[in-house]
């Protein structure tokens, strides 16, 4: 599971015929002499493994361009959490301090490639609205520090919350949910917020629009006008609101469900396992 996992493995494997399975989740990015290595580890893991499988086509790509024998495509559920039925959405949001505003919801550590800055410039042109819509980002990360001082600095409407596992909870609670991340495969905060007919605000990068489909607002990743003002739009407009939150519960009804999850990596592993008991490996 991940670039590092499967090297290792493939080393541990050498002179061994034992097929390697790689879960290829997520896009690393470095620069100079680390953009090399990291190039170098991509190839390693990929070359070596019988099959790649990741979830989203972009990465089903890259692995094939790192050498890859077999890349496929295989999405990956977020579990879906039975609801309680006790909505409490109100008790969320008076607790979040957006009872008579406008809540806005992103999750995700707090590192660069979250694009959490850029929601930060956004965050300046909506704080101009009149009730002025609180913006909530549930994580941490190394990042924490420098963004919470350009909220305390710019005075913007922005809260901090730190790492929190009902996130469920809290997209249920939100008027809008905002994806801002320079990349991303099948985003659980994507998958959660369409299950919970939240409308979303994402940017147009990795597997994140053929995920969505036409069930989300998708924005370029960087561009903090476009994200203001698709966020400004939406919420003063209802009706286009509970149109993505239609859209959003229908595009989630045509995902996998865990269980096919499940049955296709089992179906790899028989697949692979096959010429083992015949002595032909691949």
């Amino acid at each position: 599971h991940g670039l590092h996992a499967a090297a290792r493995t493939a080393l541990a494997l050498s002179g061994r015929a034992v097929p390697l399975v790689m879960t290829w989740h997520t896009r690393r990015y470095a620069e100079g002499a680390r953009r090399q290595i990291l190039n170098l580890l991509e190839r390693r893991a990929a070359r070596a493994a019988a099959v790649v499988l990741a979830p989203s086509s972009d990465l089903v790509d890259l692995a094939r361009e790192r050498g890859a024998r077999d890349a496929r495509l295989a999405p990956v559920v977020v579990p879906h959490p039975r609801s309680d039925g006790t909505g409490g959405e109100g008790k969320v949001r008076a607790e979040l301090g957006a009872v008579e505003r406008p809540l806005l919801m992103a999750v995700g550590s707090l590192v660069p490639h979250h694009g959490f800055d850029v929601l930060l410039d956004a965050a300046r042109v909506w704080r101009r609205l009149d009730p002025v819509p609180l913006l909530v980002i549930a994580g941490e990360g190394r990042d924490r520090n420098a963004l919470q001082r350009r909220i305390r600095d710019e005075q913007l409407p922005v809260t901090l919350i730190g790492g929190r596992d009902e996130v469920g909870e809290l997209l249920a609670a939100a008027d809008l949910a905002v994806l801002p991340s320079r990349w991303e495969g099948r985003s659980p905060l994507a998958q959660e917020a369409l299950r919970a007919g939240v409308p979303l605000v994402a940017t147009a990068v990795g597997g994140v629009p053929e995920l969505v489909g036409r069930a989300a607002e998708l924005v370029p990743y960087g561009n903090a006008e476009a994200l203001a003002r698709t966020v400004v739009r939406l919420l003063g407009d209802p009706a286009a609101r509970a149109r993505l939150a239609e859209a959003g519960r229908v595009q989630a009804a045509g995902w996998p469900t865990e269980d096919d999850t499940i049955a296709h990596v089992l179906s790899v592993y028989d697949e692979l396992a096959q010429p083992l008991a015949t002595g032909r490996v691949r």
